[in-house]
């Protein structure tokens, strides 16, 4: 049995790993003609990293990341408001929670396939459902018969426009600025992650390898298009000269899903942000659909029916996915309040708030499906 992928980003080619490790041939078809050196970090969190452990990954992501053992949310003087301490985590599943170079991150996942599994240049134009069998066009003029497909390409998935009734795509009112830099961090940040809370901005950052960081800056509303430095100068010198010192700064939209039901249609299922885009707020988008390749790869080997296999899959997946899509959606609307008496309550209950209820919380974010 052949299973395509549609989508060659994290999900997709966590996706073709999982199931080769259960014997399955894959094809992995992604639009981009080269895999560039995108300038983003990303932050591993402990269930995506259980699931690259599984797959004989964790050690070499690990040793070209950033251990980060400490979450703190702050405010505009750096005082904090809320710290998550992951060391119990840490030595609960042996595991550290890695930042590291989204490049970094593709380039070990690719290593795992030969040329013959990965296909460039290759932009889905269109999907005919058959009974058995399914056909893919690519705008490349080329077409591929399938058996399997499963659509791994993002929250605007050619895969789910072509075949599955259309879904609802929220904005978030936010923009977000992203950058990366050649930089020293103070000694006291280089294993923490770190997220300002102000005035409707937020600006977070996380020390991916040595003198790398990565950095991002939110702010609510949509008709400003240019960073101005000045919208984050209340979070003091260290961040603005980030900003100052970064070359290149890259500008989005923050959008998530509301979530659906039905991952699925005859052959094809849904992955990651093509089921369940998720906002940032909560730095598992990524990690989510990490989750997703490693239990359907299980559910495959487990079910030779494949309604069975995506029936189960969407079954164990869904809840959690459409969980954490809905927790980070409200994180960015508290995190971006504006009245000034409503931040203040904010931060004090964030402060008083019991470590364990903290890690009660994570306990059930880091607990991924066991199906072997």
């Amino acid at each position: 049995m052949t299973i395509d992928i549609i989508g060659g980003g994290i999900g997709g080619l966590t996706t073709g790993i999982a199931l080769k490790r259960k014997g399955f041939t894959v094809r992995i078809f992604e639009q981009a003609s080269e895999l560039k050196n995108v300038g983003a970090g990303i932050v591993l969190a402990n269930n995506a990293m259980q699931v690259y452990k599984r797959l004989g990954l964790s050690d070499e992501i690990t040793s070209k990341g950033n251990t980060i053992s400490q979450i703190n949310i702050v405010d505009q003087k750096f005082k904090i408001i809320s710290n998550t301490n992951l060391q119990y985590f840490e030595k609960k599943h042996n595991l550290k929670n890695v930042a590291i170079h989204r490049a970094v991150l593709q380039q070990i996942l690719i290593n795992q396939f030969s040329e013959e599994e990965l296909f460039l240049d290759h932009k889905l134009e269109s999907i005919v459902l058959g009974n058995t069998i399914s056909t893919l066009k690519f705008e490349n003029g080329k077409t591929y018969l399938s058996e399997l497909v499963v659509g791994a390409d993002g929250i605007y998935s050619k895969v789910r426009t072509c075949l599955f009734d259309a879904v609802q795509l929220r904005k978030a009112n936010q923009l977000c600025w992203r950058g990366m830099l050649k930089f020293d961090l103070p000694k006291e940040y280089q294993q923490k992650a770190i997220e300002g809370w102000g005035n409707n901005t937020r600006f977070g950052f996380v020390q991916l390898n040595k003198g790398l960081v990565y950095w991002y800056a939110l702010k609510s509303g949509q008709k400003q298009t240019t960073m101005r430095i000045e919208d984050f100068k209340e979070y003091g010198s260290l961040v603005t000269k980030m900003i100052k010192v970064t070359k290149d700064i890259h500008l989005s939209e923050i959008s998530d899903i509301q979530p659906f039901k039905n991952w699925s249609v005859g052959n094809v299922c849904l992955l990651g942000d093509a089921a369940h885009a998720t906002t940032p707020n909560l730095g598992q988008g990524a990690c989510q659909a990490i989750e997703d390749a490693y239990v359907l790869a299980a559910c495959f080997k487990k079910n030779k029916n494949r309604t069975k296999v995506f029936d189960e899959y969407e079954s164990i997946r869904i809840k959690k996915a459409h969980k954490v899509v809905t927790t980070s959606w409200q994180v960015g609307k508290i995190a971006h309040l504006s009245n000034p008496l409503l931040r203040t309550i904010r931060d004090f209950l964030l402060r008083i708030t019991p470590g364990f209820v903290n890690r009660k919380q994570l306990e059930t974010l880091f607990k991924i499906h066991e199906l072997e």
